[in-house]
């Protein structure tokens, strides 16, 4: 984990914490994210510091915010439960994983989502158009084996192509490794890595190079658009801290908001903050693809919660998104 600590301790004060009762809201707050485009909003509520300025309006103490930077959602969901993260950021499956393992006890839900996105499998081996086209020899790079995002909507098309039974076929061809790694491997030929189940702009920055193409879209796979990323936290952290989890969502709407409205503004946010080599109208062009929705509203959750009580990996079926979304954003029109 790498971290980076910003924000100015405040005075001290009180909030207001369930009608009448009072409890002094947490003055540290530990957020983590991973790598990519998906991750946008966050790092525009750091840069501008939008916590803080949410946390003020609203008559918090300005909050000490750690932002941590983690790799996959297995990782996420470690700190997150060894009480090392008050917000963990992460794919659809670890978060309804996380939700199904802790309900009877830290009762992790979701706070909102970050963004639509279809995700990539690209490939570098000449041979492989399709799925049936890999080989023991082939190996997979993703976020973490068997429970990323990635590694779920892999078992899904593995399903779809192979039938019934058959979502683990692809399995022992994957490995874990972060994008940015798996990303230099790819592109550099010379390792074991001839696949990468990825993210933007990752995903994109890959297609530039000669011989790499793409094998499939997770839109393809789920039939529509759905949200990538969550963020995420334990019912013990929301009950203590309902102001700040409410500042979180209005500064998430806000860097939404300049998102939207300031694209090359945003991509150049992205390459200064990010210390990205690519290019400014690389990434701005990312967030005009109409394919990307920055939006809090979750989509297309039941698609994969279903999925892994299916498959097994969650023992419970989930009838609705809101089962493992906080009251929060319960009013807004998620899927």
């Amino acid at each position: 984990m790498r971290a980076t600590r910003r924000g100015v301790l405040g005075g001290a004060a009180a909030a207001s914490f369930h009608g009448s009762a009072r409890a002094q809201e947490s003055r540290e707050l530990r957020i983590a994210v991973q790598f990519g485009i998906t991750y946008l909003p966050l790092t525009v509520i750091r840069e501008q510091r939008l916590i803080e300025q949410q946390a003020r309006a609203d008559g918090l103490p300005e909050p000490n915010v750690s932002w941590i930077q983690v790799s996959g959602g297995a990782a996420m969901n470690d700190a997150l439960l060894s009480g090392n993260l008050d917000i963990a950021s992460a794919g659809i499956p670890p978060v309804v994983l996380l939700w199904a393992r802790s309900r009877n006890n830290l009762k992790a839900h979701a706070i909102s989502s970050l963004v639509a996105a279809p995700l990539w499998l690209n490939t570098r081996n000449p041979a492989v158009r399709t799925l049936r086209d890999f080989t023991p020899q082939d190996r997979i790079a993703l976020p973490a084996a068997r429970v990323s995002f990635q590694a779920i909507t892999l078992q899904m098309a593995a399903e779809k192509e192979f039938g019934p039974g058959q979502h683990a076929r692809l399995d022992p061809l994957t490995v874990s490794l972060p994008h940015p790694d798996a990303t230099a491997a790819l592109i550099g030929g010379r390792s074991e890595i001839t696949a990468h189940f990825g993210n933007p702009p990752f995903q994109n920055q890959q297609l530039q190079h000669e011989g790499i193409r793409r094998v499939l879209s997770s839109y393809d796979v789920v039939g529509a658009p759905h949200s990538v990323t969550l963020l995420y936290a334990t019912q013990r952290w929301r009950d203590a801290n309902p102001r700040t989890l409410r500042a979180i969502r209005a500064a998430q709407e806000t860097a939404n908001a300049w998102i939207a409205a300031n694209p090359r503004a945003a991509a150049e946010l992205y390459v200064r903050a990010e210390r990205s080599s690519l290019s400014v109208d690389f990434v701005e062009a990312l967030i005009r693809d109409p394919e990307h929705h920055f939006t809090t509203q979750p989509q297309g959750v039941l698609h994969f919660a279903r999925f892994q009580h299916h498959t097994g990996q969650i023992p419970v079926r989930i009838e609705s998104w809101k089962d493992i979304f906080f009251p929060e954003a319960h009013d807004g029109p998620g899927s």
